[in-house]
């Protein structure tokens, strides 16, 4: 059975990244970064794989959107 999908908080993504909370953020709105999901009230997270398959290629990431 496999592992259920992990969700990590702002400060993982931060610290795994390097990024700044600013620049992660525009990388959102921009749409080379995955965006957040709403895991309560005030509070958000990312799914661990969606920031991972980032990290292992920022350059050419992008954000699979349907809209």
């Amino acid at each position: 059975m496999p592992a259920p999908e992990r969700i990590i908080r702002l400060k993982t993504v931060l610290a795994r990244t390097g990024l700044s909370r600013s620049t992660l953020y525009r990388k959102i709105a921009e749409g080379t970064f995955p965006a957040q999901l709403k895991i309560s009230i005030h509070g958000t997270g990312w799914h661990e794989s969606a920031v991972n398959r980032w990290i292992a290629n920022p350059t050419s990431y992008r954000e699979d959107r349907v809209e």
